[in-house]
């Protein structure tokens, strides 16, 4: 399998399946027509380091359980990357000191800096208390920093999971659209999107629960994002999530298919441990 559609997954905590923490009056059974209940979250974690640019994993991790959600998209995480984060890895550790399975997506895998050494590896990544059924790492388009020369074209780092919540199959996808003022590739990039989960739709003979968890470095009102929004629901949170210190613009989201997940509540949560504030939403799965 090619390194670009090859899926980098490490499943964590085995046995842990989690609850959902939504509160209990939401809290549904198995029968036909009732909600599930599910918390997840979006953070773009900022290599480990927070807004006074300091790398503390302790920091992010007790941020990251405060949050108390059952799902995490996770952006700009190193895996062995370089001396910013300490030649760690961010996706496991994270994943063993929350208790939580994690699959990574990089987006770059490039040459260790010395022979023997793991693979220097930054992407994206999924944290979940339920297990994963499946995990992929798509291609999107898009305008490599690595490259003096680049030019917009496919590359890995859209990462999709499917999660058995109380017996019902959700797809979770973790993007992080590019940060350019010109946007264009961003709006390629959502039309990816907008591919990827219509194939996903029509791979199932039954209605398919869909959460877009990530960091799309555009406002709501974007009109490259615009057509997200004919098939999703954005959660609204209320609130500016970047920067993290005095924020002016909401760039990270929770986003869910219209017909088959309802958004309860969002917020956005106020913590200078990144230079972004994650977003928390609480959902309602449709059986």
């Amino acid at each position: 399998m090619s390194l670009r559609r090859r899926t980098v997954e490490v499943l964590l905590a085995a046995g842990l399946l989690g609850t959902a923490l939504a509160p209990p009056a939401t809290a549904a059974g198995h029968g036909h027509g009732q909600l599930v209940p599910l918390r997840v979250a979006t953070y773009n974690i900022h290599a480990g380091a927070g807004m006074d640019n300091v790398f503390d994993l302790d920091r992010q991790v007790a941020e990251i359980r405060s949050l108390d959600a059952d799902v995490i998209g996770l952006q700009e995480v190193d895996v062995h990357w370089d001396a910013r984060s300490e030649w760690r890895d961010l996706a496991g550790e994270l994943g063993r000191r929350l208790g939580m399975r994690v699959s990574f997506a990089p987006i770059y895998s490039l040459d260790p800096a010395t022979p023997g050494a793991p693979r220097r590896e930054f992407g994206v990544a999924v944290l979940s208390r339920y297990r994963v059924v499946s995990a992929e790492n798509h291609d999107i388009t898009r305008l490599s920093t690595q490259d003096p020369n680049p030019v917009p074209a496919p590359a890995p780092g859209f990462g999709e999971v499917v999660l058995r919540v109380k017996g019902l199959p959700v797809h979770v996808y973790a993007t992080h659209l590019d940060y350019r003022g010109d946007p264009s590739v961003r709006t390629a990039q959502v039309a990816d999107t907008r591919r990827i989960m219509a194939e996903d739709r029509k791979s199932e003979r039954r209605p398919v629960r869909q959460i877009l968890l990530g960091d799309f470095n555009a406002p709501p009102a974007a009109p490259e994002l615009a057509p997200l929004w004919q098939e999703l629901t954005d959660a609204e949170p209320g609130g500016p999530t970047y920067p993290a210190q005095d924020p002016v613009q909401r760039i990270d989201y929770v986003a869910v298919s219209k017909d088959t997940v309802r958004v309860r509540d969002a917020a956005v949560a106020e913590t200078l441990a990144s230079d972004h504030r994650p977003v928390v939403a609480d959902l309602l799965l449709r059986r």
